[in-house]
């Protein structure tokens, strides 16, 4: 069996008793970051044997999983926060198993799209999730201006030192349309702005963005 473990986002806490139960008792966990993930087993005095599973060597180390499962061990999946399979390439495991007939299980938790849709305070009813924008000015202003008509409330990831340039090409493409800046979701300096990309653009210039971020923004005449 392959077990989908959601972990926490930040507060260790937020973990549920059966993803507690299910990575105490499988043979092996893969983990996109092992260091991330034994800090987590340590916490719970969680000893099972970990292995990684990340984005640069999820085709070398896939056929390998693949065939402890086949041989009958189980193995729980984990990201390095929220649920596996959303912008990690814990899909591709997930993928794997599928096409190979192994059986899967998913133990729902913590994700930060949806903690970040909750607490924007946006319309939750529809909403479309782009996982990262694009690196490349040019290839990011393109996936914000395909978005810009999008009704439904948008939901993104982005990093710290990428997010002023985020909010840049918001603010020239969106104007004033309401944008929700979510940081460090669940920890210890959780912060949750709203205002125009402008403001929120002039806001991180003068204090430096750090932690993780999630961008929701309104959708178009909501």
């Amino acid at each position: 069996m392959l077990y989908i473990v959601s972990t926490p986002i930040g507060n260790l806490k937020d973990i549920t008793l059966r993803a507690l139960e299910v990575l105490k008792s499988v043979q092996l966990i893969a983990a996109e970051d092992t260091r991330h993930t034994r800090k987590l087993l340590a916490h719970y005095g969680i000893g099972t044997s970990i292995t990684s599973y990340f984005e640069h060597n999820k085709f070398a180390k896939g056929p390998y999983l693949l065939r402890l499962l086949k041989e009958g061990q189980d193995i729980a999946l984990v990201t390095d926060s929220g649920t596996p399979g959303i912008s990690d390439p814990g899909y591709r495991l997930i993928a794997l198993a599928i096409n190979n007939d192994i059986e899967i299980t998913a133990i729902p938790g913590p994700a930060a799209v949806i903690d970040a849709l909750v607490l924007s305070g946006l319309a939750t009813d529809r909403f479309v999730f782009e996982g990262y924008m694009p690196v490349k000015s040019g290839a990011r202003r393109r996936r914000i201006e395909e978005i810009a008509d999008e009704q439904r409330t948008v939901v993104f990831y982005e990093s710290p030192h990428r997010l002023l340039k985020s909010l840049s090409d918001l603010a020239c493409i969106l104007g004033k349309r309401e944008v929700v800046v979510l940081r460090e979701l669940t920890k210890k300096f959780e912060q949750v702005l709203r205002n125009d990309p402008q403001r929120l653009l002039e806001h991180f210039q003068k204090e430096m963005p750090r932690g993780e971020f999630v961008i929701a923004i309104r959708g178009k005449g909501k």
